[in-house]
């Protein structure tokens, strides 16, 4: 009677699994087909989230927590795992996909030709990756200036965080083809140096001492290289000077370099060294215009 039972439940489960949802001609696709579908990727999505959560482990019990081969790892591991379940899961369906892909030649030569830009962006994704020029963390300047922080490097594109707060998701091209600065990769301490302008006359000895005094006195400037200041040019309107100095602040550097600005304009009025404006000479020449008139 139990065994009975268990054959007709069985019976029913099996009808119910081989009920066909959609029928085209002679391909049909069951309830069993969409449970077969939905196993494969959730056990491709497990492996590849405790795949990831391995490696991340192992990459922080080394002395490189940002190892750009590991990431890299991790990355084409997930799309070569995802790449073959969804293979898998299209052969589970009943699809023959080699007469598509045989038929799909030239679509995907045209395709081929649409990602260009992708598929350059991948390859320097996998160039960051490897190499390791740019790592999470890494404090880089573009060309038109803008500082940002490496947040995440992904394949195709790097997630940077600017010092305005704005995440910005660059190609990964603009950062192997075009000129990017690594402040992180440079030495730990960087040169920088701040600019000023003093009146025609001033006592320059008096400028360089203020500008010397100025940059010791920051916390920021570090003086294990001694700051030194610069006589650079006879101006237009004034005498420029920049003083130099060594800091590894490179992230709050506009902060120190305004701090530094501040204390030079103080120390200049203290001592009556002035800052000119831009001055222009303008010579008029008269000339004689002899009125005749006819009558």
């Amino acid at each position: 009677m139990i065994e009975e039972e268990a054959k007709s439940i069985w019976k029913s489960i099996q009808e119910i699994l081989e009920y066909h949802i959609l029928e085209l001609g002679e391909y049909h696709l069951s309830i069993y087909n969409i449970i077969v579908v939905a196993l494969i990727l959730i056990t491709a999505r497990l492996i590849t989230s405790n795949l990831a959560k391995y490696l991340r482990k192992r990459i922080t019990q080394t002395e490189d927590p940002f190892d750009g081969k590991a990431l890299a790892l991790i990355q084409i591991g997930k799309y070569v795992i995802y790449l073959l379940a969804i293979l898998l899961a299209i052969r589970s369906v009943g699809f023959n996909i080699t007469p598509i892909l045989l038929g799909s030649s030239a679509l995907f030569i045209g395709l081929g030709f649409g990602l260009q830009d992708a598929f350059k962006d991948f390859i320097s994704g996998l160039i960051l990756l490897f190499e390791g020029d740019v790592v999470i963390g890494d404090i880089i300047e573009f060309e038109n200036g803008i500082l940002a922080t490496v947040k995440e490097i992904k394949l195709r594109t790097s997630k940077v965080r600017t010092r305005d707060g704005i995440v910005i998701f660059v190609p990964n091209s603009q950062l192997t083809n075009n000129r990017v600065i690594n402040w992180t990769n440079s030495n730990v301490l960087t040169r920088f140096h701040v600019g000023v302008g003093v009146a025609y006359g001033s006592d320059t000895e008096l400028v360089e001492k203020i500008l010397t005094e100025v940059a010791k006195e920051d916390n920021a400037v570090n003086m294990k290289i001694k700051p030194f200041v610069r006589f650079l040019n006879f101006g237009e309107s004034s005498l420029d000077f920049e003083v130099h100095f060594w800091s590894k602040e490179v992230w709050r550097i506009e902060f120190v370099k305004s701090r530094m600005r501040f204390a030079i304009d103080k120390k200049f009025r203290e001592n009556n060294v002035s800052i000119p404006f831009p001055q222009r000479d303008l010579h008029l020449r008269s000339s004689e215009v002899t009125l005749t008139s006819n009558e």
